[in-house]
């Protein structure tokens, strides 16, 4: 059952932040999970929803409505996931599009570890937990293309140091709206959590360093196929980056226009077709982390991306 706490807010508690406020008087709380209550809803003061930077009065009336806490868990469940490349330490695997990484709230089984843990009998890596094995680096839920996966501890703990150092190739394609002049570009451009959506990513002085390299493929009428190369690893990077250039990418949910607001939204909606998110891992090149060979995959665009590449050519 869930638990309701009421608070006052004192001469002492006047002017404080609320999510600090609330952190402070119940230690087992962080700002992070105040702040997840707030956008749940499980947060007011006099009875309506504030932002967690709200600045308390004295006299104020808090309620905190604390769900139960319930311990997810990951199970094996059978999923078909293609397996690119396999040996005794990692595995090379293709995302499919809609399918979220590992479990979470909203989202606590049907997830690629779930399916992970079935084809490879729980033989993954443990070092980012019960919730994550094997899981080195993450890609969107609307993203599809090639994920590495550790299977032995020694190979993770190599492959993070690299992601760190910025010392794997990641190469995607992705098609966006309007038409991107220049052959090629870079975004570097630091990108943080929006203060009053903290599920969108922006572009922000505070935000932490972002660079984002693109080479612009073919281009169509009223949009642009891009080839993208990461040089960092953050959020919802080209999705930001993109959206900042004023070419967000096509049928992207949350940084993307409305279709039906869109003359190409508009044209493919004529097609019966709505390609969903256009975004691709395509490329997966790094050192081995143990045997040190240079080992690079290269996928096949998936049926979506080649649809949507096919109308598109047709508008030309």
């Amino acid at each position: 059952m869930s638990e309701t706490r009421l608070f006052t807010v004192d001469a002492q508690g006047q002017g404080s932040r609320l999510d600090v406020f609330i952190s402070e008087a119940l230690e087992e709380l962080t700002r992070s999970r105040v702040q997840k209550l707030l956008e749940m809803g499980c947060l007011r003061v006099n009875d309506k929803s504030v932002k967690a930077g709200y600045k308390l009065k004295e006299g104020d009336r808090i309620s905190l409505e604390i769900p139960e806490t319930r311990i997810l868990s990951a199970e094996p469940q059978p999923m078909d996931i293609p397996i690119i490349y396999e040996d005794e330490d990692l595995a090379i695997v293709m995302k499919p599009r809609g399918l979220v990484v590992h479990p979470a709230a909203g989202h606590e089984d049907g997830t690629l570890v779930n399916g992970l843990m079935y084809a490879f009998e729980g033989r993954l890596s443990g070092i980012n937990g019960v919730l994550r094995p094997g899981i080195v680096h993450r890609i969107d839920k609307d993203t599809s293309g090639l994920l590495v996966v550790c299977k032995s501890d020694r190979a993770h703990q190599v492959l993070s140091d690299k992601l760190k150092e910025h010392d794997i190739d990641r190469v995607y394609h992705t098609i966006v709206h309007g038409n991107i002049k220049e052959d090629r570009g870079t975004v570097d451009a630091p990108i943080g959590r929006m203060d009053n959506e903290r599920k969108k990513m922006c572009i922000r002085p505070d935000g932490r360093r972002a660079v984002t390299h693109y080479r612009v493929l073919e281009r169509y009428k009223g949009f642009t196929y891009l080839e993208v190369t990461l040089e960092t690893g953050r959020t919802h990077q080209i999705r930001v980056h993109m959206q900042s250039l004023g070419h967000p990418v096509l049928g992207d949910p949350v940084y993307g226009p409305a279709r039906q607001t869109t003359d190409p939204g508009r044209r493919l909606e004529k097609e019966d077709f709505w390609p969903g998110q256009i975004l691709h891992a395509k490329v997966l090149g790094f050192e081995h982390p143990v045997s040190g060979e240079f080992i690079r995959f290269d996928s096949e665009l998936p049926p979506y991306f080649l649809k949507t590449l096919e109308i598109l050519r047709n508008y030309t």
